[in-house]
């Protein structure tokens, strides 16, 4: 096992149970202690972890994104059921805009069963993922490469997607909040996610039970600027009258 894969391996670990222990670290991946203990303070270093006595624990801190692979192994249940839902609705035909999130990867397993669709998406996995199936017409962004996300990024991305008049965007986000809105946590994929949005006639927020009352670094937008959320379990009832409020469609499974 390379480091970066033992480092991921690590924040997984951390990510469900909020500590681990270095002794019992090293066992695990059979290395030594020092080992575990330089692993630990590059996820300290990069504001991942905290250490403590025998360990470390989990830096909460809702501005430190999480490596691509590690997020897009985070509540895959709650993932397959927003992107479940979201299979529903969309129709053979239809131009859907993708943003590169783990979130978008679970919906394009489920769009690419779909017959004559053209997802426009900045993800690199998605492409990669929709490349084989012949009814799926897939056309990337372009925009500068974005290692943390596996993605395209930047102004060339929002120039891309202009171009285009799609039936949904359907994008996710780091936090949600009634105050705050809709956030992410880093400042190019927040204007690339608005952009998506202003390119599509229906406007999807798709996010799972965790990211409400959250707020990440960066705005996307406002709760009104969606048509519709889609996550994976019942809000709070004050969640559900704020959205009736603001006509702000939410779909989840009972």
């Amino acid at each position: 096992m390379l480091a970066i894969e033992r480092r991921n391996a690590i924040l997984e670990k951390l990510q469900t149970e909020k500590s681990v222990v270095v002794g019992e670290l090293s066992e695990i991946y059979h290395v030594s202690e020092e080992t575990i203990r330089r692993d630990l303070d590059k996820l300290e270093n990069d504001g991942y972890a905290i250490k403590s006595y025998g360990g470390a624990v989990l830096n909460e801190n809702s501005n430190f994104e999480l490596p691509f692979n590690v997020r897009k192994n985070r509540n895959v249940l709650g993932k397959q059921k927003i992107a479940s839902l979201i299979g529903d609705m969309v129709k053979d035909g239809e131009n859907i805009i993708l943003d590169a999130s783990s979130t978008a990867g679970a919906i394009a397993k489920i769009l690419k069963d779909k017959k004559n669709i053209t997802i426009i998406t900045n993800s690199l996995e998605i492409s990669i993922e929709l490349m084989e199936y012949p009814n799926c017409r897939v056309i990337t962004t372009g925009g500068e490469t974005s290692s943390q996300y596996f993605a395209l990024v930047g102004p060339l991305t929002d120039r891309v997607i202009r171009t285009y008049n799609a039936d949904r965007a359907i994008i996710s986000a780091k936090g949600i909040d009634m105050e705050a809105g809709f956030t992410d946590s880093e400042e190019r994929h927040a204007n690339n996610k608005l952009t998506m949005l202003q390119c599509a006639k229906q406007k999807i927020l798709a996010v799972d039970s965790s990211k409400f009352d959250k707020i990440a670094f960066c705005k996307v937008g406002d709760l009104q600027d969606v048509d519709m959320i889609v996550t994976d379990k019942k809000p709070d009832d004050v969640w559900l009258r704020k959205l009736e409020e603001l006509n702000v469609e939410c779909v989840y499974l009972e």
